[in-house]
């Protein structure tokens, strides 16, 4: 689809391909997230919230995306305006998200990148570069797209 070939914003601001400020993010686990942590994988960070009907029709996508061994694609979701947290960590249950969920806030995108709008999506490369952002849904075959493309440039 042509409207998806160019889906991925190149960061504009100048940090495409340069290593990028490190994440440290905790899960509703309890377990820590770190960008150093996933070296070797690439990692998809994505902003949502429960109320954003984008955000839904992307859940299962982004969970098939994390499961895909053969990808080797760490999905970590962080949701965004909520009242409740459990609220979102039940909603998450029904929607089978496998991934790690991280009640988040609007300070914690400073780590990552801005958010303008949700869903929004950043991709770090498997040597922690942040190479793309992306604000609206995405599919998991975008994603692929996206991965298979930058591995033919190297």
């Amino acid at each position: 689809m042509k409207r998806w070939r160019d889906w991925w914003l190149a960061i504009l601001w100048g940090t495409l391909c340069i290593p990028a400020q490190a994440f440290t993010l905790s899960d509703n686990q309890g377990k820590v997230h770190r960008l150093a942590d996933y070296k070797g994988k690439w990692v998809l960070v994505n902003f949502w919230a429960t109320w954003c009907p984008p955000c839904l029709e992307e859940i299962p996508e982004l969970t098939a995306l994390h499961e895909d061994a053969k990808l080797n694609v760490a999905v970590i979701g962080i949701a965004l305006d909520y009242r409740n947290p459990r609220q979102v960590l039940e909603f998450a249950e029904q929607m089978l998200v496998s991934y790690p969920i991280v009640l988040g806030t609007y300070a914690m995108t400073n780590q990552i990148g801005p958010v303008r709008g949700l869903p929004t999506t950043y991709l770090y490369d498997p040597q922690g570069r942040l190479v793309a952002g992306h604000l609206g849904p995405l599919t998991k075959a975008d994603v692929e797209r996206f991965i298979r493309k930058q591995t033919v440039k190297r």
